[in-house]
């Protein structure tokens, strides 16, 4: 089944790739190796802003990583027009906007982590790393990076 089938049938439909917010680009080619610059927690309502250990729960915040996780792939789409052309997931590194006591940074970037493998597969298993940040632009909960090998 192709991704694309995928997605239809578990009813996910991808936002539009966001523009860059500055002076970078959204995602770097080089080799088979595809570069995501980090998405920002959004959803159709705007910035999902919060702090998790403050006034956000573990629940919500894997909620917030999962919308950065449709923005990566919005933007890998973006990058190679076929999703099928994607060979794997190599690496995500998430980030996200806690206070020092907080501790469940996995818990939150296993919103993305998952859908990874809801719309990739084995494909989507993936290395990983997940940071506690003390703030986040424009006070969002979570940022997440990628890197997807494509063939």
């Amino acid at each position: 089944m192709s991704i694309e089938a995928t997605l239809a049938e578990k009813g996910i439909t991808l936002p539009a790739a966001p523009a860059p917010a500055a002076n970078y680009v959204p995602f770097v080619q080089t080799g088979n190796l595809i570069f995501v610059s980090g998405q920002i927690s959004s959803n159709e309502g705007g910035l999902i802003t919060g702090k998790l250990g403050e006034n956000m729960e573990t629940e919500a915040g894997a909620e917030a990583a999962r919308r950065c996780g449709l923005a990566l792939i919005a933007q890998l789409k973006a990058a190679v027009g076929d999703l099928d052309r994607v060979a794997r997931v190599v690496k995500l590194t998430g980030f996200v906007n806690s206070t020092p006591d907080f501790t469940d940074q996995p818990k939150v970037i296993n919103g993305c982590s998952d859908l990874m493998v809801e719309v990739f597969g084995d494909a989507g298993r993936h290395a990983r790393a997940a940071v506690s940040a003390p703030s986040l632009p424009l006070g969002v909960a979570v940022e997440i990076e990628a890197i997807f090998e494509v063939k």
